[in-house]
């Protein structure tokens, strides 16, 4: 698989031009769609789509308003949603497994409930049950949005929102560095609209209606996903399952990507050979 993917431009509705990156394998397989939390971007999947465990194909998409796709002036509840089905619309296809972190999960959630083609679905930190004041504080921290004299100083303040207290260095700033962009005043921010932050969210979907396998992925320590809310989703769930990472808050992704690779991997297998969740 090469390591530097191909970028693509693709048409949205309300004439919005998302970015997306590919990764092919070469396999005449399901593509994987991986859905990015928000404030972040497409390249946060970088360090985990060598070990995914699917065969075929990865794409990873900026939803409008991050990233290297537009930035529309006009916001509306479940434009995220349209940007996957753009996606897919461009792709031909809706066969396809999808892996979303945080908001991404409740895309990617929202879509298999509404769409029985999905292949599976693994939501990684669902926000649910979260701790009084938890989830309030990370989009407010978010919607600050703070711009710098310069882009070094951009990269050295970069932090994961909410704050991850396992990420390695080294990934921190591959990270941060694929997310400033110059702004029209000289100063450096990073590439998101924090207005998107004061939108409602879309009403949730009934566990019900999602046919397709699931795996619900929690970090041990997040404050934004509950072990109880957690456990109700997987038992609504027609054929959900959960597997809970230690040392990892909200951002699994970053804070513990070996062991969340592991727990995807189990999942795939689990299901390549027709064998339940795991208790």
């Amino acid at each position: 698989m090469p390591q530097t993917p191909r970028s693509h431009s693709i048409d949205a509705p309300g004439d919005v031009r998302l970015h997306c990156l590919e990764w092919p394998t070469g396999a005449d397989e399901p593509p994987v769609i991986l859905l990015h939390g928000g404030g972040a971007h497409a390249h946060w999947w970088t360090h985990l789509v060598d070990g995914l465990a699917y065969r075929g194909p990865r794409f990873a998409l900026d939803f409008r308003g991050h990233g290297d796709s537009d930035h529309p002036d006009h916001r509306e509840v479940g434009a995220f949603n349209a940007d996957l089905e753009a996606l897919l619309e461009w792709l031909g296809r809706d066969d396809v497994h999808l892996v979303g972190h945080s908001m991404g999960a409740a895309v990617a959630l929202d879509h298999a409930s509404r769409f029985a083609a999905t292949r599976s679905a693994v939501l990684i930190d669902l926000a649910r049950g979260s701790e009084k004041g938890s989830g309030r504080r990370a989009r407010l921290a978010l919607a600050l949005r703070r711009t710098y004299a310069s882009r070094e100083e951009a990269i050295d303040r970069f932090r994961f929102l909410p704050e991850s207290g396992h990420a390695d260095e080294a990934l921190r700033v591959a990270i941060a560095e694929r997310s400033i962009r110059q702004e029209p005043d000289g100063r450096f921010g990073t590439k998101f609209d924090p207005a998107w932050f004061g939108l409602p969210s879309r009403p949730r979907p009934d566990p019900a209606d999602v046919t397709c396998p699931v795996l619900l992925v929690r970090g041990g320590e997040s404050r934004l996903l509950s072990q109880e809310a957690a456990e109700e989703l997987v038992a609504a769930l027609p054929r959900g399952s959960l597997a809970v990472i230690p040392d990892a808050g909200h951002q699994v992704t970053v804070d513990q990507p070996g062991r969340l690779l592991e727990a995807i991997g189990a999942f795939v297998e689990r299901e390549r050979l027709g064998v339940g969740p795991t208790p």
